[in-house]
């Protein structure tokens, strides 16, 4: 599948397409457990199929989670059983342990489990394409450091900062250029923590080292979804200077107002609440405020219908499926 043929189809089709970032689901469909699934490839890939063959999502994706490189940096993870991992403490805290840093292999943590997962969900996918993911440079960096630490030190030794973010770049060359070789057309990086600074810090701490990543692996077979769901609209403008053909959006921002600020040519993909509409609302209430965001953004084709975060665990499939019942009773009324 050559994805810019898709991302142009997706632009030009009457119908609007939905791509939640959802996979949680499918691990319950499965009778597994979330540790199971981030730690298992068979398991992960298992369970985007299931979830796959269950909803009509354009395209399936993986979990959001934002450990996988960290801990194969060496940072000690955490795994509950039905959470996703988190990070328990910094790995580094100065110039010395930046510079002693090593830029792990793919063969480091769990990174051959994602790779693994990749490789068996884009085998058996074949009709649609398939989203791997992985954390942005400057969340990695935050991940690495602390985030309270690194948005201190962005002004008081923002040299060592460009040090560690030039060796998370560096990995995350070596790790996206692995995802695509897996088969799969895309990856989502989740890049939230530059939604914590301005749009001229993002420019320079994040922006500038994503556009290395895109330029490395972005081609017409695979394509960079940005995903920024700490911005509000005040580093929009960052994310579209990434070169990213897709970005994607949390529900902290106005989804029109975005869209007016993004070139046609990119996929602008959200903004659905995934705790306090999915996981906390009605069925009634997700199918109004599915339906409120289509017919607010109706006037811009390069929309793509979306979560604004991953879907967390125990979402009731009763309001997954009116997400997709206000998808069908849209495209429907638009025809």
């Amino acid at each position: 599948m050559e994805i810019q043929k898709w991302l142009h189809e997706t632009r030009n089709r009457q119908e609007r397409r939905a791509i939640p970032i959802m996979t949680h689901p499918g691990i319950e469909l499965c009778g597994k457990t979330v540790r199971d699934a981030v730690t298992d490839g068979e398991v992960h890939a298992e369970a985007i199929c299931r979830l796959n063959e269950q909803y009509p999502s354009a395209a399936p994706t993986v979990i959001m989670d934002l450990t996988v490189e960290a801990e194969a940096f060496g940072a000690k993870v955490v795994f509950p059983e039905d959470e996703v991992p988190s990070v328990t403490e910094p790995l580094v805290s100065d110039r010395e342990s930046i510079d002693r840093l090593p830029i792990p292999s793919l063969e480091a943590g769990r990174v051959p489990e994602y790779l693994k997962a990749n490789r068996l969900t884009a085998e058996r996918v074949k009709d649609k394409p398939v989203f791997a993911g992985c954390i942005g440079p400057f969340s990695l960096a935050g991940r690495l450091f602390g985030l309270s630490e690194l948005m201190i030190a962005l002004y008081v030794e923002p040299e060592n900062m460009t040090v560690l973010l030039e060796k998370c770049t560096r990995f995350l060359i070596d790790y996206t250029r692995a995802i695509r070789q897996t088969g799969v057309h895309g990856v989502i990086m989740a890049e939230p923590a530059a939604g914590l600074i301005s749009n001229e810090d993002c420019l320079l701490y994040s922006t500038d080292y994503v556009r290395q990543i895109v330029d490395a692996v972005q081609d017409e077979n695979f394509m960079v979804i940005l995903h920024n769901c700490g911005n509000f609209g005040h580093c929009t403008e960052a994310m579209i200077q990434s070169g990213a053909a897709g970005l994607h959006f949390g529900n902290k921002i106005d989804m029109a107002e975005a869209l007016e600020s993004c070139p046609e040519d990119r996929l602008v993909m959200g903004n659905l609440d995934p705790v306090g509409l999915f996981k906390q609302s009605s069925p009634e209430k997700v199918y109004a405020e599915t339906m409120n965001l289509l017919k607010k953004t109706s006037q811009w084709k390069n929309f793509v219908l979306s979560t604004g975060c991953d879907v967390p665990p125990h979402v009731p499939s009763e309001n997954i499926e009116a997400f997709y019942q206000a998808l069908n009773s849209f495209n429907n009324r638009s025809v």
